[in-house]
């Protein structure tokens, strides 16, 4: 099923001004200019700017005589587009198919791939976060087709438009949501239609022959009812394997042979340049000119071909051949340096030998699950329970951190910890019994307090501290529960983890 993400940057020419020069400050207005005919006038303005009252295509003077402390630069398309392909580049590392949308938007297939970050949802707020930390406003929506998601993106709420329901999304969004010519807009506006669900409801053939085709096109595109191809954008400098057939291919088994064969010639690319993989694109483009693509990623970098094409073996059942696929490339979108090296396993020490035994299990569970969810935890030097350990990628160098062999700590921990209630002798005594998941404990021994303070250095001012107890019940159960520092009531007792 195809998901499309189409990303909005309703004010990239004066964002990028501020990313290149730094000034001015984004609470001054800000536009670009350029000449149209005779005259000058806006043709960008950035937020600020436009919460002032201008509008893209406003006379310049006009401008300035509302806002007096006006910014002005001279406007240049090709520079904004050619970051605009730079920013395309960057996108890649959310999908292979990537593709700039000028001049304000780029187009990415999230087919296949948006469970690697957690879901679409999770995928858009990465993606409008990050450009949003590096000062872009963004907007960005998906859905089954190209059009849909500009539409939605640009003229709606944005966000994610549920599979099937690609003509419910936009039918009560405007026409200009279609990306189509002025000349037509204003035609359909003297008829009176202003949704794109009172255009759809029109009968189609008066239809296509008083405002032509390309109406009729760009209304089945924004339905989902017209196939709209993205070009993938590929960097020149990443290490690519393609192969055409003269006859189209389908069959799984032709599909593990080729992308065999791309993997081989694409690690003899690799050697020559001392480089490794770190994530690979696998691109299909079917003789209806749909694609497919598929990503997998490595723990650290490999050219092993056999290995990296044993990566997309489980993957490739996923892909629908159509009536046959006519190319497929092979891309190296992520490599880094990698030297030759002679291993004796028998002289290694045992921990470089596990993860010499363990890469290309790290590597074939990331590709079924995701490199996200493959990790390992290390200490951190902290007496705080939640911030003693942290994720770092499965293979990661030791950080030289090490726990304490002498402060024993339960083996799971609960995220948050869940209240109980507990009745104690004296305030800074253990618990008789507890209450917890509306089940009575007996205590038959304890150990305690351990007094764990807040640590303001990590923000935690105005936090109370903590008193432990190791608890084990009558039923044999232990336990680590704790009390928020005692006062003249006494405090709250919270259930946080459990010993093996």
């Amino acid at each position: 099923m195809r998901r499309v993400v189409s990303l909005y940057l309703p004010t990239w020419p004066t964002d990028r001004i501020r990313r290149r020069t730094g000034e001015p400050p984004r609470d001054e207005p800000l536009v670009t200019v350029h000449t149209v005919g005779s005259r000058r006038a806006v043709r960008a303005a950035c937020a600020a700017a436009q919460a002032a009252g201008l509008h893209v295509g406003m006379v310049l003077a006009q401008a300035q005589a509302l806002v007096p402390n006006l910014h002005v630069v001279e406007a240049t398309p090709d520079e904004d587009e050619a970051s605009l392909r730079e920013l395309a580049r960057w996108a890649i590392g959310y999908s292979p198919v990537v593709a700039p949308d000028p001049p304000d938007g780029l187009w990415i297939d999230i087919a296949g791939v948006a469970h690697l970050f957690g879901g679409e949802e999770e995928l858009l707020a990465d993606l409008t976060s990050r450009l949003g930390r590096q000062g872009i406003a963004s907007k960005a929506a998906v859905a089954d087709a190209p059009g849909a998601a500009w539409a939605v993106a640009r003229y709606g709420s944005g966000g994610v438009v549920p599979t099937g329901r690609t003509a419910d999304a936009v039918a009560t969004l405007s026409i200009r949501a279609l990306r189509m010519a002025a000349d037509k807009l204003g035609a359909l506006h003297r008829l009176g239609i202003e949704r794109i669900g009172q255009l759809a409801a029109m009968p189609r053939a008066p239809l296509v022959r008083r405002f032509g085709r390309d109406v009729a096109l760009r209304l089945d595109q924004a339905m989902g009812h017209a196939f709209e191809p993205i070009t993938p954008l590929i960097p020149r400098e990443a290490p690519t394997a393609a192969i055409a057939f003269a006859e189209p291919i389908g069959r799984l088994d032709d599909l593990k042979s080729v992308v065999l064969r791309l993997a081989k010639d694409l690690c003899r690319q690799l050697e020559r340049r001392g480089e490794g993989v770190r994530r690979l694109d696998l691109l299909c483009q079917r003789v209806d000119q749909k694609s497919a693509c598929l990503r997998v990623g490595t723990a650290r970098a490999n050219r092993d071909a056999v290995h990296l094409a044993r990566l997309f073996d489980e993957r490739l059942q996923a892909i629908d051949p159509g009536f046959g696929i006519e190319e497929i490339v092979l891309v190296a979108s992520k490599v880094e340096p990698l030297t030759e090296t002679q291993v004796q396993v028998h002289g290694l020490s045992d921990e470089v030998a596990m993860e010499a035994d363990i890469g290309p299990l790290v590597d074939r569970l990331g590709a079924r699950i995701g490199m996200r969810k493959v990790y390992r935890l290390a200490p951190v030097q902290s007496l705080v329970p939640e911030r003693m350990a942290r994720r770092i990628p499965a293979l990661a160098p030791p950080t030289g951190s090490i726990w304490p062999e002498n402060l024993p700590r339960p083996t799971r921990l609960l995220d948050p910890p869940e209240p109980v209630v507990a009745t104690a002798l004296l305030p800074d005594h253990p618990p008789r019994f507890f209450i917890w998941r509306k089940v009575k404990h007996t205590v038959a021994k304890a150990d305690g307090p351990e007094r764990i303070a807040p640590e303001w250095w990590n923000g935690d001012k105005g936090s109370a501290a903590r008193d432990y107890y190791r608890v084990e019940t009558m039923q044999g159960g232990r336990f680590w529960i704790f009390r928020d520092a005692p006062t003249a009531e006494g405090g709250r007792w919270w259930m946080h983890g459990f010993f093996s």
